[in-house]
Formats: C-alpha cells, structure tokens, sequence
C-alpha cells in the first residue's frame, strides 16, 4: 500500500545516512547495535511466523477528516472515534496537528490549551441543559472535609502543598466569574426590558 516503510508494515525502514556518518556524527549513536547490549535481542527473532494473515492491516473507515501528525505518512490503520473534533477545540487541535510537529512543544501546548477549551465548552453546553454542572460536588471539595483532606497535607512531604493555595482561584475562580457574568447579563436584559 505505502511506497514507504511505515511503522505499520512489516518492512524496515532504511536508515538514510550510513550507521558509520551516524556514529561520526551523533556521539554514542548506535551503542545498541551489538545484540549482546540490547535486552531485548534474546527474543527478537528474525523472519519468526507471527500469524499475521495480512501485509498490512486493514483500514479503519474514516468517517470524518482526522487528526494526523505530519511525521506520518498517512493516518494509522486503526484509531479512535470517541470524541470527534468540534467547536473551537476541535480548530485548536487541527490546527497543532497540521501545524506542529510531535516533537514541539507548541503541539503540545496547543492540545493541553485544546483540552482547556473543550472543558469550557462543556460547562457552557451544561448552563444551556436543565441539569447544569454542580462545581461543589462534581470538584470533590466537600471530600476535604468529610475524608480528612486538609489534615492529610500537612507533616507528609507532599508535593502538591506547594501549589494547594491556587487550587480554589484555578478551579472556583472560572465559575464565580461565570455566575457574575450571568447577574450582568440578567441585569442587562432586565433594564432593556424596562425601557420598553
């Protein structure tokens, strides 16, 4: 199927520069070429018959454009459809997947801001619902209280004291805000309201 080797065909892709330009090049390149340093060569097996009635696997259907890392050649043959892209979040994560390479920390930053923005438009989604989320019970703070969470930071050397003081502007903050820009918006409509 693919002209190149892959990772997903049982061929080797060849190396495009010499192993003796690499090991000149790059200091300790190729330390594991002996078998005897690599712990795994007692089980590698050359040529050994794995079962595989295929050359390569079968595709998965695709059924919506997916996200897929320009190391890639072409989309893995199998992935996952859980949650499709959408909203802004879905923009953001095309966009570090076209745009950045796996091994930049923009990609990352990018998918981390993505996820951010997905819980937002979540919570957003649950305000329009008869059943919004409820940040008291759904954060887990009142565990603090009923669990011993307060007393099990302190005299243990956990590494999360240090940041404990920014949790509640981090995770209450959003949502104080949220409910004092819902009382403007209230407001808002309510003197509209009465002009008329």
């Amino acid at each position: 199927m693919a002209e190149t080797p892959t990772p997903y065909t049982p061929g080797k892709p060849a190396l495009k520069e010499s192993a003796d330009s690499l090991r000149a090049r790059i200091p300790g390149w190729g330390a594991d070429l002996d078998p005897a340093d690599r712990p795994s060569f007692p089980r590698e097996q050359p040529g050994i018959q794995t079962g595989a009635r295929w050359d390569f696997p079968e595709r998965q259907p695709e059924e919506w454009p997916r996200e897929r890392s320009i190391e890639h050649a072409f989309l893995t043959p199998v992935f996952g459809t859980s949650s499709p892209p959408k909203g802004a979040s879905g923009a953001i994560r095309k966009y570090a997947y076209a745009r950045f390479s796996e091994g930049r920390a923009a990609h990352w930053l990018l998918l981390v801001a993505a996820d951010r923005v997905d819980a937002w438009e979540q919570h957003l989604r649950s305000l329009a619902t008869l059943r919004p989320d409820n940040p008291v019970t759904e954060t887990g703070v009142l565990s603090e209280f009923s669990r011993h969470g307060v007393g099990s930071r302190f005299g243990k050397k956990r590494a999360d004291v240090n940041h404990q003081w920014i949790d509640p502007l981090l995770v209450g903050g959003p949502w104080v805000l949220a409910g004092l820009g819902a009382m403007a918006a209230v407001r808002a409509l309510a003197r509209v309201a009465g002009r008329k």
